[in-house]
């Protein structure tokens, strides 16, 4: 049975995200924290998949998110951070490559994420804590960000609709 894209999107029963991609819930903590007024799980978790020439668009969180690497194309997970400097991790299993089997996004950074190999999938998983809420969901419009950060240009395009 080949394992590709759709594959994954039906046995997992993954859906669109706003962002670009298919995501699916697969966890939410029972427990809760008070956050600016409401009440939110400690944390949550999906599955989170790209397709062949999907990107995941630039867009911000107020939590910390931690990326885990299952199967597929390694992903790099483009950044902008507080201070305006990019950065890209390569979130995959070669090590020796400089790939990493999990990495963080911290809160405040604005990033979204594409493939190493163009033509595949790639297949990862995200916790956030505390816990994902579309209302800390801020996703970011191409001249607004060409605007801010004039120098990330090609990246920002790359990873914004037009």
């Amino acid at each position: 049975m080949k394992q590709d894209a759709q594959y994954f999107i039906d046995q997992l029963k993954m859906e669109p995200h706003p962002e670009g991609g298919h995501y699916v819930g697969t966890f939410h903590s029972d427990e809760e924290m008070d956050r600016q007024g409401s009440r939110r799980s400690l944390y949550t978790s999906i599955y989170f998949l790209l397709q062949p020439g999907e990107v995941s668009h630039f867009h911000r969180l107020k939590s910390d998110e931690v990326w885990y690497y299952h199967a597929g194309s390694p992903l790099i997970i483009h950044t902008i951070d507080p201070n305006g400097a990019y950065n890209e991790i390569k979130l995959g299993l070669a090590v020796h490559e400089g790939e990493q089997p999990q990495a963080v996004v911290p809160k405040g950074t604005i990033f979204g994420s594409s493939m190493v190999q163009e033509g595949s999938f790639s297949l990862v998983g995200c916790m956030v804590a505390p816990g994902f809420d579309f209302e800390d969901f801020e996703l970011f419009e191409r001249e607004e960000l060409k605007e801010q950060y004039p120098q990330h240009e090609a990246i920002i395009t790359k990873l914004t609709r037009g």
